[in-house]
């Protein structure tokens, strides 16, 4: 393996063991037991959720303990805004413009990580144990409040301090293997909690048999799915090719059957479990049979959950997909679809294709998202991790390894123009 590749591998694998570390310090002046106490008894909603999203920092309230999520909205938020207002995507287009962007993006995450580091350290002040410990071990709220708020903003910037050094000198999309790093930091425990139900006999081997079966065909559909794409041929007038002969010129354009990647099922299940959580808090009984009725293991959570990631499914594909620049950049290349026109006709082709595409693929991250749903209520098979955390799992590392493979093959394309053939 080249030197290169394994500098950054080691690079990337020294900043995730940081990233593990950071997820065991606390924030100063709380109770960890009853913090735990309180999100094992609220495992199924969205504070489940997001404590396994955090890699069970939030479980014991560390300094990073609300993930890299605030960063996550800011950029989510910015993708928005720049698909609304022309002058904001054409700043993200610019080189310098670029730069200010993900500024933006940077004041955008400090002032929502502050916004929720005070609303969780408001929120500690009434939680109390089983025995009746409090969270807060310190009497003074006011302080307890600034330095709760004054550690976790730490713990964020670097978070994400951490996701963009992996990008630039790492190798992998540094945000993304924070969040693959958290997920799968669960499966010890995972492997753990089978080998107990298998030790009481509460499973036996052949449903141990059947989960393995069922984990590893839902793992070879997401990556048959993820790596599909349809590929759009091009044609180039012959002045183009002569011009750029040296120069290698893609003939396709890639569109993927899942455009929309895995935002859609994380907005549907943090949007539907959020009323929930809230919910649960009343003991008026009409409140209760709502929440009851919400509840994720029920029918009509899941049919909403399935309706809600095709919609964002759509909606997210929209932004990341754009037709009209893809026309435009196209014809400025010289560059055509054969039997399409130009310009606005090519825009809409792209876009009707891009839309059939979606369809499946919204269909398809509907059906992941369900299904071990399915299978722990019809069947009684335990699913550790839900359909988005292994959707996460192999998206990360497939993108993972495609850069691996690009960085090889770019280091041997080196040696070649060194040593000729």
């Amino acid at each position: 393996m080249n030197k290169t590749l394994m500098t950054k591998i080691l690079i990337t694998l020294g900043f995730l063991f940081a990233y593990r570390l950071l997820a065991y310090v606390p924030v100063p002046g709380v109770n960890v037991d009853v913090i735990k106490e309180f999100f094992d008894s609220n495992a199924g909603n969205a504070l489940g959720m997001f404590n396994m999203f955090s890699g069970k920092a939030a479980e014991r309230l560390s300094v990073i303990s609300l993930g890299i999520m605030p960063y996550i909205t800011a950029s989510i938020i910015m993708e928005l805004l720049a698909a609304t207002f022309p002058n904001l995507g054409k700043l993200k287009k610019e080189r310098d413009g670029m730069q200010k962007y993900m500024q933006i993006i940077r004041y955008t995450t400090i002032g929502i990580t502050v916004v929720q580091a005070i609303g969780v350290s408001i929120g500690l002040q009434g939680l109390t144990g089983r025995t009746g410990a409090s969270a807060i071990m310190t009497e003074n709220t006011n302080e307890f409040i600034f330095i709760s708020c004054i550690s976790m903003l730490v713990g964020t910037m670097l978070l994400m301090w951490i996701g963009e050094q992996i990008t630039q000198r790492g190798i992998g999309q540094g945000i993304s293997l924070i969040i693959f790093a958290g997920i799968v930091s669960g499966i010890p425990s995972a492997i753990g909690g089978t080998v107990n139900l298998l030790n009481t006999s509460e499973m036996n081997f052949i449903v141990l048999a059947f989960v393995i079966l069922i984990i590893l065909v839902t793992i070879g559909v997401i990556i048959y799915v993820e790596m599909a794409e349809r590929r759009v041929p091009i044609s180039y007038s012959r002045k183009i090719i002569m011009q750029n002969q040296n120069k290698r010129i893609m003939n396709y354009i890639p569109i993927k059957i899942n455009l929309s990647g895995v935002i859609p099922p994380i907005f549907a299940s943090a949007i539907l479990m959020f009323p929930g959580t809230i919910l649960q808090t009343s003991t008026n009984p009409f409140i209760q049979k709502i929440n009851d009725f919400l509840s994720p293991q029920g029918y009509f959570f899941n049919f909403i959950q399935f309706l809600l990631v095709v919609f964002f499914a759509y909606f997210y594909a929209s932004i990341a997909f754009n037709s009209k620049d893809i026309s435009e950049n196209l014809k400025k290349q010289g560059g055509f679809i054969p039997g399409v026109r130009p310009g606005e006709h090519t825009s809409t082709f792209l876009n009707d294709v891009a839309s059939r595409l979606t369809f499946w693929g919204s269909i398809y991250l509907g059906m992941v998202t369900v299904v071990p749903w399915l299978l722990t209520k019809f069947l009684g098979v335990p699913f550790y991790f839900g359909g988005t955390s292994v959707l996460i799992v192999v998206s990360v590392a497939l993108d993972t390894m495609r850069r691996i493979e690009a960085q090889i093959y770019m280091n041997k394309y080196k040696t070649l123009s060194a040593i000729g053939l």
